[in-house]
C-alpha cells in the first residue's frame, strides 16, 4: 500500500508541477488547467470502477446471446477456445480460418455442446477475399456485432535471418487484415448503433524481444490501431455503443511459440486466456494485459532510460527467450 500511496504522491506532485509551468510559460488556459484537473478525476473514477469490476464483475456482464461473433484464427489455440466459451455463453459464432480442416472442427465442437457455429475459409493475405467473404457471411448468417481480430502468426527469426515474404506475411495477417475486417464490419455496427471490436496483439506490441523484431512491430501497430480506433470512435460520437477491447498476453503455452523459455513471467494457460479475453469482452473492459501486473514493467519502460529497460530485459530473460523457439510446424 505505501508503494502505491508514494506512486500516487509522486505523479500529483509532478502534475500540479507541470502544471504551474505550463501556466506561467502562457502554454495553458484557465480552462485548459480545469480540463486536465477533471482528467485526472475521471481517471481516478474509473480507476475505482475497474477496482470494483475485479471485485464484483458480475454485476457489469452484458449477455451475448444470440450476438453474432465473428472471430478470426478460430481453427485452433486461443481461437477455437474462445469461440466454444462465448458459443457457451450463447453467442453464435463465425470462424475465419486459413486452416479448414481445423476449422470445421471448431463448429463441430460448438454443435456438440448444443451452440451454433458457422465456418469460412479465408486467407487473410488477401484484402479482396476478406471483402467477399465478409459480404457471404451478412448474406448467409446475418449482421456481425462482435467482430475480434485474432489470427496471427510468427516468424521467430532475426531480421536479417527473415526473408522479406514472412515480413510481408506477417503484417498481412496481424495488422492489415484488422483494417479489412473493421471497414467491413463497422458500418453495420455504427448503423445499428451497437458492436465490439477485439484486437488481440501481445506483451510484444508493448516492448521489443530478440528474433521478434517483425512480430513485435505488427503487434505494435495492433496496439496503435486500438489506441487509435478508441479516439476515431469518441471523437465520432460512436464510442457510447461501440466499444473496443485489446487484448496483450505474454507468451502462450500454445504450438504457436512453442519451445520458448522464460525466466520470472510464467509462461500464460491457453485457457486462462480465452477466458481472460472473454471476461474483457462481456465487461466491455477497454485492455486486458496478461498477466496483470505486467503492467508495471509497460509503465517502467516509459520511465527507466533506454540503458536500464535494457537490462531489466535481461534479467527477465525477454532478450533470450525465443533461442530455443520451434514454433507450429
Amino acid at each position: 500500500m505505501a508503494f502505491f500511496v508514494a506512486i500516487g504522491t509522486f505523479v500529483a506532485t509532478g502534475t500540479f508541477v507541470a502544471i504551474g509551468y505550463f501556466v506561467a510559460i502562457g502554454a495553458l488556459q484557465v480552462m485548459d488547467v480545469f480540463r486536465i484537473l477533471w482528467g485526472i478525476v475521471l481517471c481516478i473514477i474509473c480507476s475505482f470502477g475497474a477496482i470494483i469490476r475485479w471485485v464484483y464483475p458480475a454485476g457489469y456482464t452484458k449477455s451475448v446471446k444470440g450476438d453474432i461473433v465473428l472471430i478470426t484464427g478460430g481453427g485452433s489455440g486461443i481461437g477455437r477456445l474462445m469461440s466454444l466459451k462465448l458459443a457457451n455463453l450463447g453467442a453464435i459464432i463465425v470462424t475465419w480460418d486459413v486452416n479448414a480442416k481445423g476449422n470445421e472442427e471448431t463448429v463441430s465442437m460448438i454443435k456438440a455442446n448444443g451452440g451454433t457455429g458457422y465456418a469460412y475459409t479465408v486467407d487473410l493475405t488477401s484484402k479482396d477475399k476478406i471483402y467477399e467473404v465478409a459480404e457471404k457471411v451478412k448474406k448467409d448468417v446475418g449482421v456481425v456485432k462482435i467482430l475480434i481480430n485474432n489470427a496471427g502468426i510468427v516468424s521467430g527469426s532475426s531480421l536479417l535471418e527473415t526473408p522479406d515474404e514472412k515480413i510481408i506475411r506477417t503484417f498481412q495477417v496481424n495488422v492489415f487484415a484488422q483494417f479489412w475486417t473493421m471497414k467491413s464490419f463497422m458500418p453495420d455496427m455504427i448503423k445499428n448503433k451497437s458492436g465490439h471490436i477485439v484486437n488481440v496483439a501481445s506483451m510484444a506490441g508493448h516492448s521489443g524481444m530478440h528474433k521478434l523484431v517483425d512480430y513485435c512491430s505488427s503487434k505494435f501497430a495492433a496496439v496503435g490501431i486500438d489506441d487509435s480506433i478508441k479516439v476515431e470512435l469518441k471523437v465520432q460520437g460512436h464510442a457510447n455503443y461501440i466499444k473496443t477491447t485489446i487484448v496483450c498476453p505474454y507468451y502462450i503455452n500454445t504450438g504457436m511459440f512453442s519451445g520458448v523459455q522464460s525466466k520470472i513471467i510464467p509462461i500464460l494457460e491457453p485457457d486462462f486466456v480465452a477466458e481472460s479475453a472473454v471476461q474483457g469482452i462481456i465487461t466491455n473492459k477497454p485492455e486486458v494485459i496478461l498477466p496483470w501486473w505486467s503492467c508495471f514493467l509497460i509503465t517502467a519502460k516509459t520511465i527507466l532510460p533506454q540503458t536500464g529497460f535494457m537490462y531489466l530485459s535481461e534479467v527477465f530473460g525477454f532478450n533470450c527467450s525465443m533461442d530455443q523457439f520451434k514454433g507450429r510446424k
